[in-house]
């Protein structure tokens, strides 16, 4: 072997390795300075949320979903206490083909992100008010699928997700506790139907219920505390 290369093998290893040094060196320097996420603002979010933004045609969020997040109309979820994280993430989707719909597709767009924050960090810190169930001659039903889910189909139980007492899981899973019934039929016949595309586990289990399955969990959901 020649040994002139060895010294020359050498050099270039030390400049390689000087080289990926000042890099690294480089993206550390970089992470430091990069400016600090923009923590939301729950005060502005409350704002948009109860006044909405005539200028833009922006109509105030507690017109279709209450006070303080409480929706009193029973097609539309109830909205107090949601995770903040979940509740940014479904603004984001109705401006995408996952999640379409006539009004908040609309209005979803018409937020910037920051705004879609705000909000979000709004309603995570309001209380919700109590729902109840309202047929007892499901209620069993409602509470074995639930809490034990479909063996014979599959369908795994909603608490193993929602939590045994329906508040689901930060970032992960939504709050279901005294969601309005009507709201949560709707959404399970959206994601057995495909019309509401963005989670794929919510899909697949709605695919393996039946219309009075449906019906049956939604109104013991309602009643959870």
């Amino acid at each position: 072997m020649n040994r002139a290369f060895l010294p020359a093998a050498g050099a270039a290893f030390v400049k390689s390795l000087l080289l990926a040094t000042f890099a690294v060196s480089g993206l550390v320097s970089a992470a430091e300075h990069a400016p600090a996420p923009v923590k939301a603002d729950a005060a502005k979010g409350a704002t948009l949320y109860d006044s909405g933004d005539a200028a833009r045609g922006l109509p105030a969020c507690a017109s279709c979903h209450g006070a303080a997040g409480n929706s009193t109309i029973a097609a539309n979820p109830k909205l107090a206490a949601q995770f903040e994280a979940y509740t940014h993430k479904q603004l984001i989707d109705f401006t995408t083909p996952n999640r379409v719909n006539p009004v908040m597709t609309s209005f979803a767009k018409m937020l910037s992100d920051d705004e879609k924050k705000n909000i979000a960090a709004y309603l995570s810190t309001q209380t919700p008010k109590a729902g109840a169930a309202k047929n007892k001659d499901t209620v069993l039903l409602g509470k074995n699928i639930y809490r034990g889910g479909i063996a014979a189909t599959g369908v795994a139980a909603c608490a193993s997700c929602h939590g045994a007492n329906g508040n689901g899981m930060p970032a992960q899973f939504p709050r279901l506790s005294g969601q309005h019934q009507d709201y949560t039929i709707s959404q399970l016949q959206a994601f057995k139907s495909g019309a509401r595309k963005n989670s794929v586990q919510m899909t697949t289990l709605a695919k393996r219920m039946s219309d009075d399955e449906m019906k049956a969990v939604a109104d013991y959901i309602a009643g959870l505390k």
